[in-house]
Parts: C-alpha cells; structure tokens; sequence
C-alpha cells in the first residue's frame, strides 16, 4: 500500500461511507429479486448447497444470464443472506462441480424457502410473504429496473440480451441523455463533481502517474472535469477531452490554454498521445466493449518505451478485503451499474480483458478508497 496522508485518508473513508449509505437500497433490491426467483427454494432442492449453474437450472434461467447470477449472489453473500464456499473434498454430493463456489443456505437464507416447498424446513415458518410485502416498492420500478424481469427475459441462449434500462424503458441511458438536455445536464454535473473531489486527491498524493508525460487524452472525458484539473497541475501538458459530440457541446470555455475538446466516438477511434486517461469509463461497458475501447486506446499510444501507457481509474473488487464495508460497498455498487449493462471486476476479470485487448503488463494501485489506479502497458 502506498503512503496517504492522514487528511486523504478520512476523506477517502468518508466517501466510502457516503456511498454506502446511498446505494444500501441495492441490498433491498437483491433480497427481493432473490424472492422473486426463488433462490433459497433453489438451493434447498439442492440439499442446501448448490452452483450458480445449479441454481440456474431450478429457477428456469437461461445460462446466458450466469455472469449476471454471479453479482446477484456476490451482493447476497456479502451481505449474509447466502453463504459460499469452495467444494473440498468431502463433499458428498457428485453432482457439484468442483471447479465452481458452491452456495449454501444460511439460517437467515432458511427463513426464505416457502413453506409448501416441502423438507425438513417447511417446519419452520417462512418469511417470504412478509418480505414480499415489504419490498414491493423495489420491484420493477427505478429502483431495480426490472432485475426480475431482466432474468427471466427470453431470448437467445448464447447472449444476455438488452440491460435491464433497455429492458424496461425501449432504449440506452446514452441515448436518453443524448435526447434529453435534463438528463445529460444532471448526469455531466455528477461526473464533473466527482473528477473534482477525486482528482484533487489523485494529483496531490500521486501526480507521479502523470509526470514526464507531454500529451494525454482523456476518454469520455465529459465536461473536462479531470483534465483540467491535471492541465492546471501540469501546464507543459497538452491534455485532449474526447467525448459525444452532444457532450463536448456543454462543456464551459476552459481558462487553461492546454485544454482541448474533440468530439468523437471512442468505440470508433482516439486521438494520439503519450498516455490515454479512463476514470470511471469502462466499467459501464461489457467485456466486448471494453476490449474494443482499449484497443482503440492501444492504437493511440506509442510503445512502453517511448512512455506509452493507460491509466485507469476504476473500481477493482476486493482490493481491499479486510476492509468489510468497502467491499460491501464495491459490489452492491456493482449490481446497481448491472441495471445499466455494467459491470465492476476484480482483479482477474481486469487481467482477462487486459490481455484480450493486446496489453503485456499492468499495475494496480488500490490506493483512492472504493477505486483503484491502474496503469496498463503496451
């Protein structure tokens, strides 16, 4: 772990804090998609323990959506409701797949079977009904965006599908913040106050990830909240905001000479620079999109030699393990950005999609709290 300052410190577990009490609804939201699918049932049938392939196959499922049963049942177990486990070798049962985390019901978890599903716990009197009364409000409306719906949508087997977002509403979150000035206005002004409260940090305890560069783009950049921030840190740098062309097009008039907006599209092509900058970008995108921006990004840098990097600011799951409520926090987080067709990764999903993208070497830094600085290398 890298030094921080003790100032830096509280605030980063501030932040932490913060969020975790925004988005404890997502808690909510997975009890009662967990109801709705009967998970606990489930594993019950399973004699109490069982695989998310297992579990896909009882509540009717297609496999398609395992990926997506994963963070449902990453948010459940962290937060008590399931407990998972590694199969050792006195697992009785032949059908789990050794290869697989092997869920299991916990006493809280029991309350939940239904008491018609027959077994040894019917004796115990079910929760269910009440706690489906009482999160009634989380079920297809803002909040979850469809969860339920989005699982039990059919379509093809091999392929997800739409989000949840398109799922319930026809159309992206892209494209209603293209359309709708609202929208786009309310959604740049968070993007921009983040940059503002995390780049003072980044560039205070550790500006050295951005030293000896002479050019550097900024990648869905928004409103150039970060790269002003780093063009002011560092005049002699020639910084680039590219961004939607819907986008830039809000951006203020920039005081810093080395400043510059372009609109563009970075699933088609980036501008060339030393370093290419992703804060909080690709984590709103699948595995396909996120190896097609970064080779994108990959094409516009010049070799490691010649100082050409990525510089990643993004969450990576687990980082920190000891810390419970990060962790808790990371992947409640998670499930809520799943609504819009993202995704938060530990560390061996980021190598994946970073040697998938053509990258040789990467570093990360869990060293901003709930994000991590990553430096990937050509």
């Amino acid at each position: 772990m890298m030094h921080i300052s003790e100032d830096t410190s509280e605030l980063l577990q501030a932040h932490i804090e913060l969020w975790n009490q925004t988005y404890s609804f997502m808690k909510s939201v997975a009890l009662a998609v967990a109801l709705d699918l009967r998970i606990a049932d489930a594993i019950h049938r399973r004699g109490g323990a069982a695989t998310l392939s297992q579990i896909l196959g009882e509540i009717g499922v297609r496999p398609s959506k395992l990926p997506g049963l994963r963070h449902l049942m990453r948010v459940l177990t962290v937060s008590g409701t399931f407990t998972i486990v590694q199969p050792s070798a006195e697992t009785t049962s032949s059908e789990l797949d050794g290869h697989e985390p092997v869920y299991k019901l916990t006493t809280a978890s029991c309350l939940l079977i239904s008491s018609n599903d027959g077994g040894e716990s019917s004796a115990t009197a079910s929760l269910s009904p009440m706690l489906n009364h009482v999160l009634s409000p989380f079920r297809d409306s803002p909040l979850s965006m469809g969860l339920t719906a989005w699982f039990q949508h059919d379509e093809d087997e091999q392929a997800p599908g739409p989000c949840p977002f398109t799922l319930m509403y026809g159309t992206t979150l892209w494209e209603v913040c293209r359309r709708d000035d609202a929208i786009n206005a309310l959604f740049n002004n968070a993007m921009a106050a983040d940059s503002h409260f995390l780049m003072q940090i980044v560039l205070r305890e550790f500006g050295k990830v951005f030293r000896g560069i002479d050019s550097l783009v900024d990648v869905a950049g928004g409103v150039g909240g970060a790269a002003t921030a780093i063009a002011a840190a560092f005049p002699s740098l020639k910084c680039t905001v590219l961004d939607l062309p819907h986008v830039v097009a809000k951006a203020p008039s920039s005081s810093i000479g080395n400043v510059q907006f372009v609109g563009g599209d970075m699933f088609e092509s980036i501008p060339p620079a030393n370093v290419v900058f992703l804060k909080w970008i690709l984590h709103d995108w699948s595995d396909d999109k996120c190896i097609k921006i970064l080779k994108n990004c990959k094409q516009a840098i010049p070799s490691r030699d010649a100082g050409g990097k990525i510089i990643i600011i993004d969450i990576v799951v687990g980082s920190e393990s000891s810390d419970t409520k990060l962790l808790e926090t990371q992947v409640i987080y998670d499930l809520h950005l799943m609504k819009i067709g993202g995704v938060e990764r530990d560390e061996q999903e980021w190598k994946k999609i970073f040697l998938e993208a053509g990258f040789k070497d990467y570093n990360i830094m869990p060293v901003l709290g709930l994000r991590s600085i990553i430096e990937l290398y050509p």
